[in-house]
């Protein structure tokens, strides 16, 4: 879509400048070109004429002047530009919200100037009868030559102008984007005929511009006359199609997207049905006289008289009536607090700010605002929501990124962007406001300068730094908690008030909380950002078999190291229970090393990104060539002694091993199966098989080699090494050797291949532990004769018969 608006664009430019080399239709020439001033450059042509020939073609040269069809101009303007329609109301408030900045401007020096119209304001109606939508502004307003001027010439911009006067004066020209002419036309998207009444502050007389989209407008004296006071007020006739916009809630739904927070008040106009009491008029009644009732009315008493008299007095009927109430209702209450100072601003001031713009019932989990400085100057406060949207992951490689709004002195420009902040922060909610942003033709197409990357880089490496930040402070905080609660134990006396003074200590989570929402976003991005791999591996947080509750950092587990460790260990597994009782760990525990635990299905991909920190190699404790100082040659004393068995074996599993080796890694253990250094682990190996789309073939380069390790210790090894030396031939020798098979590669996160031939091993095995053959089988069971049953049915339904004396 990039791509396309700005083929667009370029269409729009070259029909401007439309070349019309041949002469005029009715073959005259046109007027000869008049000479040119001394010193003034000709036309040159070096590489494709002459001296010579240029000199005689210079005689000869006539001249045309540009042009442009206008009606197919204004189609491209209308719909070319902008991608979606409902962008004329942002235009028309941000021309608007230009007007107004330049007569505040103005009356800083000249108060006078606002006259009898001191009010700044911006105010939307329609009418669903005449099918108009109205935007008013009390801006500085135009006259009649700054109407012609302005809406009369295409991206001719009256603020633009201005801003220029005033920068060659020297002063401030509170950097004005309105481009007047091109935002103008885009009311055209919906209109089909406008008129424009403006009130120039320095202007008398109000006048009206008109035009329906063609090469022809018209201005000239309001017939009401000064209706506006001052400013400028735009009327839409709407299209059929467009009758959506006569709609106060959608109305308020675009002035809150792309113009919430202007400093100037937005007012709709909105009508709301109120009930009221009124009176009901009392109608003439014929007087009848009741001589009873006068007789009663003599008898009662003067107290009761003026009791009565008091009744007669009550207030009137009444009845509800309904009638439709107009009135102004102001849009953009919301305040764009990242304007302001942060030492200006409180934490209710920040959340109240958040759960209005993110639309978050619970506070930000943290937040950044700063203002940055230099090849171009912006502001920007972003948050970190509390939990992760439950769709924060779906479609993640082709769903833009809409969290990220980008404004322009407080217009939103775009909140789709792919490149604004990198994918993986996806997360991040905020506002982006610029002064000084380069647009293009419209405030829709962004100019995508290097300007826009320094922005993004910028923003990026604010995000990362909040983080890094918070993951520090954590850890200094938590450090120093551990620290004073052992003072206080040690200072404590007994071991009630030792317990006592261990249940109060606090921890900070805050990062932790932060990991357990956003982990994952943090793991593509080491995936995805090659340029923050350093910085993004820093944020990193995992369990380990030495801290299996808390997720640590990278820097906590190099500080950590033993002093003969010479590598990062790590073991992937499918669950945290799982990788914890994987007979895996069994050497590496008891030399006292740290292993990460990697149990999320990035984490696989994350190391072959991130394959050293810190100088030291990762490395997989359920791949060969495991080092782990010294155990290699304890290897070698039992490699002879078992060569036979590791043969043995070898030749029974065939290709489903490349090799049969002594373990260096087991300790309790029978047996396990590793896999070669540059295939897919089993964890991995799991993940792929399990995707929706995978094709065991196409991937079957990736399955990693396997090797059988043994351990040479273990009871089960040597029974089997000798039972095996006896009778390598042997159905029970075999079918135990391919049990333990079975088992490691289970114990290992394989899964079984032949789930069958795994069965009949099993119950051959229980078979020979119990002594029974498989093959023998209790007598079957056998049901009573038909013929008995029914014999006994007819003898009981005879002895009812006999009770019920029935014949």
């Amino acid at each position: 879509m990039r791509f396309l608006k700005a083929f667009l664009v370029t269409i729009f430019f070259a029909l401007i400048f439309t070349s019309a080399w041949a002469n005029d239709d009715d073959g005259e020439d046109a007027p000869a070109t008049p000479e040119k001033a001394e010193g003034e450059e000709k036309f040159t042509g070096h590489g494709v004429f002459s001296e010579e020939e240029l000199e005689v073609l210079s005689t000869s040269e006539k001249s045309h002047e540009f042009q442009a069809e206008v009606t197919r101009l204004m189609d491209i303007i209308i719909n070319a530009l902008y991608s979606n329609r409902e962008v004329f109301l942002r235009e028309l408030m941000s021309n608007s919200a230009d007007a107004l900045d330049k007569i505040r401007y103005l009356s800083l020096s000249d108060s006078a100037i606002l006259g009898d119209t001191p009010e700044l304001e911006i105010k939307i109606s329609f009418d669903t009868k005449k099918k108009t939508l109205t935007v008013r502004d009390t801006g500085i307003g135009m006259t009649k030559e700054e109407l012609i001027k302005n809406l009369g010439v295409v991206a001719r911009s009256g603020t633009t102008e201005f801003a220029e006067a005033v920068a060659a004066g020297g002063k401030d020209p509170l950097s004005l984007i309105g481009q007047f002419g091109v935002g103008f036309y885009s009311v055209y998207l919906v209109g089909d005929r406008v008129t424009v009444a403006s009130k120039s502050a320095t202007d008398p007389v109000q006048h009206v511009w008109q035009s329906d989209a063609d090469r022809t407008f018209k201005v000239g004296v309001d017939p009401r006359g000064n209706t506006l006071g001052r400013g400028t007020s735009v009327t839409i006739h709407l299209k059929e199609d467009a009758e959506e916009f006569l709609n106060e809630k959608t109305l308020r739904s675009i002035v809150e997207k792309y113009s919430q927070f202007l400093n100037f008040p937005i007012l709709l106009e909105t009508t709301k049905s109120v009930t009221e009491e009124v009176p009901i008029e009392p109608e003439a009644e014929e007087v009848v006289v009741d001589m009873d009732k006068e007789k009663e009315d003599v008898a009662v008493s003067d107290d009761e008289e003026a009791d009565k008299k008091e009744a007669v007095s009550e207030k009137p009927k009444t009845k509800s009536v309904t009638k439709d109430v107009t009135s102004w209702e102001r849009v953009n209450e919301v305040k764009p607090i990242w304007t302001r100072d942060s030492k200006d601003l409180t934490e209710d001031d920040y959340n109240t700010f958040y759960k209005s713009f993110a639309k978050d019932s619970a506070n930000p989990h943290s937040k950044v605002h700063f203002s940055a400085e230099g090849e171009i100057t912006f502001k920007s406060l972003m948050f970190i929501p509390e939990k992760a949207s439950h769709d924060l992951y779906d479609s993640y490689h082709t769903k833009a990124n809409t969290n990220l709004k980008l404004y322009v002195r407080r217009v939103l420009i775009s909140d789709e962007f792919d490149d604004f902040l990198p994918r993986y922060l996806n997360f991040v909610k905020g506002v982006v406001d610029s002064d000084d942003l380069p647009l293009t033709v419209s405030r829709e197409t962004l100019s995508q300068s290097r300007v826009m990357k320094v922005m993004a880089k910028k923003l990026t490496r604010k995000v990362l730094e909040m983080l890094k930040k918070m993951a520090d402070d954590e850890e200094e905080a938590n450090e120093a908690s551990e620290e004073e609660t052992e003072e206080k134990e040690e200072a404590a006396e007994g071991e009630e008030k030792k317990e006592e003074v261990a249940e109060k200590k606090e921890k900070n989570t805050k990062y932790s909380d932060f990991w357990s929402q956003f982990g994952k976003s943090i793991k593509l991005g080491i995936l995805e950002d090659k340029g923050n791999k350093n910085k993004l591996s820093k944020l990193l947080r995992f369990k380990t078999n030495k801290s299996p509750d808390v997720a640590i950092s990278l820097d906590k587990y190099v500080e950590n190291m033993d002093e003969k460790q010479k590598h990062i260990y790590y073991i992937s597994g499918a669950s945290l229970e799982q990788v914890k009782a994987s007979p895996f760990l069994e050497r590496v525990d008891a030399l006292g090393y740290e292993v990460l635990f990697l149990i999320d299905s990035l984490d696989e991909y994350v190391t072959q990104h991130l394959t050293e920190y810190e100088g030291n190699q990762l490395m997989s404790i359920t791949k060969d060539g495991l080092k782990l100082g010294g155990e290699e040659k304890k290897v070698e004393l039992y490699e002879e002694e078992f060569k036979d068995f590791t043969t043995f074996l070898k030749d029974l599993y065939g290709e489903r091993v490349e090799k049969v080796v002594v373990s260096p890694r087991l300790t309790t253990s029978p047996a396990i199966i590793v896999t070669s250094q540059y295939g897919w682990s089993a964890n991995m190996e799991r993940i792929m098989t399990a995707q929706a789309f995978a094709d065991s073939g196409s991937n079957k380069y990736m399955l990693a080699k396997k090797t059988f390790e043994i351990n040479p210790r273990h009871s089960i090894i040597r029974e089997l090494k000798k039972l095996s030396g006896e009778d390598k031939d042997s159905k029970r020798v075999k079918d135990l050797a391919e049990l333990l098979y079975d088992a490691a590669t289970i114990q290992s996160g394989f899964g079984l291949s032949d789930v069958t031939a795994f069965a009949g091993r099993v119950h051959r095995t229980i078979a020979s532990d119990l002594n029974v053959d498989l093959a023998q089988l209790a007598e079957e069971a056998k049901a009573p004769e038909p013929k008995a049953e029914k014999e006994e049915e007819k003898k009981n339904v005879d002895e009812l018969m006999d009770e019920l004396n029935i014949d």
